[in-house]
């Protein structure tokens, strides 16, 4: 299968979900050849006692539905547990030149990998090695290099007992070259949201969308993204919240929906309308947008005060909890509407409108996703976000909050235990007194300095815990070349992708156990742990039985790494932690105590455990200990450019349905009208 089938993409004028999602299922789980017991596994999908979807990481209810996976959820576990199999055999019969003509998706549709591999220079092929073989030469191979050139990748799946172990290697090889995919997705929320309100992710629970008198939605395709959440948003919709929307393009989740566990919308033709307003802004228009809807709020608060009426702004809570409120005001009211309108392509009596429900609204939600993230002004926007639900007094009261969706399932808690280029995020001193080393202390390299490094040689090893970083960034073929200079790359995977049959002058691809796998060590079955994008963690246990007996769990393949590459450089039990992973969460409760308390035993809490956000609770972990009113430097996203210009046409990175992240499950379908011009065969478009 070197090449797609044409895909014939007609306009989509359904509501989403419906029969067409029910259809797409039972075709996907055809076509991954998964029997009856495949099935009954999905039942076990984001359930208190089954395993965490591989999919996005929206938040597991505590009494969930009886179906909790969405289309894409249960695209992710067939296309997991798919019986096609990518065997030593098969590499055998190809080279590696004549993979890199196949396209993503057939790459990715010859099947689980089974074998520890590495790359024949003589053959162009990969051949099978010994695990013990291939530890020990990828060990030996980053002994020889100096520490600054070695780089340990880590895209947003691996469990939070992988992630700590993960970062903790690297930092005792002596680097923190710990990029990963939230680098090139929610960045600009983790580095923003500290500055504004003192926590680095959102602060909205599920329970607060019981509660909430009014939603707003910028830069975020729900169904596509996070399909279960429009659960959510329906039964707001159905008690009458409006739902308010700013996206450049239509998107079907975010206008009609149809949910397929109802009997009345699956019988009838009867669905949900999804919003109240839908504002359709020039794409980059998100500050200017932002910025009119704090101007006429901030315009209603001074006339309702003139006029002896009820505040709109909550002065009580603005005046106690913020800093900067007047400089902020004092900034929009030199912004005029004709540039607000010029920028955003909106016009002021729709942002007028938006900011009238808004305004009058008491407990708001504002949802955001990498359409505000991935700009130059990405922080601003989000710190734009922030500043809107601050006027309101919507940060730290139930029903409210801020809500950036995250994609990978687990790429929130990949921060949270220490996979991070940035020393200043993770507790250093805990490390030291716990492993007796010194951590460094230099910050590490981004994803995209990596991608420099790869170019200039100063980067000379990768390992990847998961992904397809190739596909993940931009100028690909630059990158290429420079991969192929590395002296090493070792891909931690469970299929085959484009960043497998790109290598470095030495090659490694080490298999893993699937998420959905039963993981047996010597301690017995093991479970793992994440956490979703409300900052919940959840426990996870596999249910089907590994693709390869030759398989390694991802802790056991890091801490194989880390025992060859280390060896007498630490104390770390690495043998004890891949045989009870409990230990490896006693650790990472060591060394995070304030969030993960008594971890054990909260994993398996019917819908979690939250992690403590101070800001929650109104307690603003900022340097002037308040929630901060933080102007932004321009509402024009492209002022490195002619953006009015007569020749300039913008463009924005799309992904295709039933691509998520850097996979693509099937060609099938892609989503509705705006996704007609993507690309068909899987690739990423806007990836991690």
């Amino acid at each position: 299968m070197a090449q797609d089938e044409e895909i014939h993409i007609a306009p989509f004028t359904h509501a989403a979900g419906g029969w067409t999602s029910v259809k797409e299922v039972a075709h996907a789980l055809s076509e991954a050849h998964i029997r009856l017991d495949g099935t009954r596994i999905l039942l076990k999908q984001n359930k208190p006692d089954g395993f965490a979807c591989v999919s996005c990481s929206w938040a597991k209810p505590a009494a969930p539905h009886a179906a909790e996976f969405c289309e894409h959820g249960a695209k992710a576990t067939a296309w997991e547990l798919t019986t096609d199999r990518c065997t030593p055999e098969f590499f055998a019969q190809h080279t590696l030149t004549e993979l890199e003509g196949w396209t993503d998706l057939a790459l990715e549709s010859t099947g689980r990998l089974t074998a520890p591999l590495r790359w024949d220079a003589a053959t162009d092929k990969y051949v099978e090695v010994s695990w013990h073989e291939a530890f020990e030469d990828i060990g030996r191979r980053l002994k020889a290099l100096e520490p600054k050139e070695a780089v340990f990748y880590a895209s947003g799946r691996a469990s939070l007992e992988t992630s700590y172990m993960y970062a903790l290697m690297a930092r005792l090889y002596g680097n923190n070259n710990l990029p990963d995919s939230s680098n090139m997705c929610h960045e600009s929320t983790s580095f923003g949201l500290p500055k504004s309100i003192g926590v680095p992710v959102g602060t909205v629970q599920l329970e607060d969308f019981q509660q909430t008198d009014c939603i707003f939605i910028m830069g975020h395709n729900i169904g596509t993204n996070a399909p279960r959440m429009l659960h959510d948003l329906q039964d707001c919709r159905e008690r009458g919240v409006p739902i308010i929307v700013f996206n450049p393009l239509k998107e079907p989740g975010l206008v009609r929906f149809a949910n397929p566990q109802s009997p009345v919308q699956m019988l009838t033709p009867a669905d949900t309308r999804m919003n109240t307003q839908y504002h359709q802004l020039k794409a980059g228009g998100d500050l200017a947008a932002l910025s009119g809807l704090c101007k006429a709020i901030v315009a209603m608060d001074d006339q309702a005060r003139e006029h002896g009426d009820d505040a709109v702004i909550d002065h009580a809570f603005v005046d106690e909890h913020t800093h900067g409120f007047q400089a902020f005001c004092e900034h929009l009211r030199t912004v005029e509407w004709p540039q607000i309108e010029a920028e955003s392509g909106l016009t002021r009596a729709a942002i007028e409108s938006a900011a009238d429900v808004i305004g009058r609204s008491k407990r708001v939600i504002g949802v955001y996703g990498m359409g505000l993230t991935q700009h130059k002004t990405g922080v601003a926007n989000v710190q734009m976000v922030a500043n809107l639900l601050l006027l309101g007094g919507h940060i730290g009261k139930p029903g409210a909050g801020i809500l950036p969706v995250r994609g990978h399932s687990n790429v929130q808690g990949q921060r949270t235990v220490g996979i991070t280029e940035k020393p200043e995020m993770v507790p250093m001193d805990k490390l030291k007194a716990l492993y007796d080393f010194d951590p460094p202390k230099e910050k590490g390299l981004t994803t995209v300095e990596t991608c420099k490094g790869l170019i200039d040689g100063s980067v000379k090893a990768l390992v990847s815990l998961g992904g397809n970083l190739l596909r993940a960034v931009p100028d690909g073929p630059r990158i290429e070349q420079g991969w192929r200079r590395a002296r090493l790359s070792v891909q931690i995977a469970t299929k085959l992708n484009r960043s497998h049959v790109v290598h470095a002058e030495v090659g490694y691809l080490l298999p893993c156990l699937g998420r959905i796998e039963i993981d047996r060590q010597a301690g017995g079955e093991q479970a793992v742990s994440m956490e979703d994008s409300t900052g919940c963690m959840h426990g996870s246990r596999g249910m089907a039985e590994p693709a390869s007996a030759q398989l390694l769990s991802e802790p056991a393949i890091v801490a194989g790494i880390a025992k060859a590459t280390l060896a007498a450089k630490t104390t770390v039990p690495w043998d004890e932690w891949v045989a009870d992973y409990a230990k490896v969460r006693t650790a990472i409760e060591k060394t995070y105590p304030e969030i993960f308390n008594d971890f054990e035993k909260r994993m398996w809490r019917p819908g979690g455990f939250h992690r403590p956000l101070p800001a929650c609770q109104r307690e603003w972990k900022t340097p002037t200990g308040k929630a901060n009113f933080i102007c932004p430097p321009s509402l024009d996203e492209d002022d490195d450019m002619t953006a009015r210009g007569p020749d300039v046409i913008r463009l924005t990175t799309l992904r295709s349905f039933d691509q998520f992240n850097t996979t693509g499950p099937l060609a099938s379908r892609l989503f509705p009208g705006p996704r007609s011009g993507v690309d068909s065969t899987g690739t990423a478009n806007k990836g991690r």
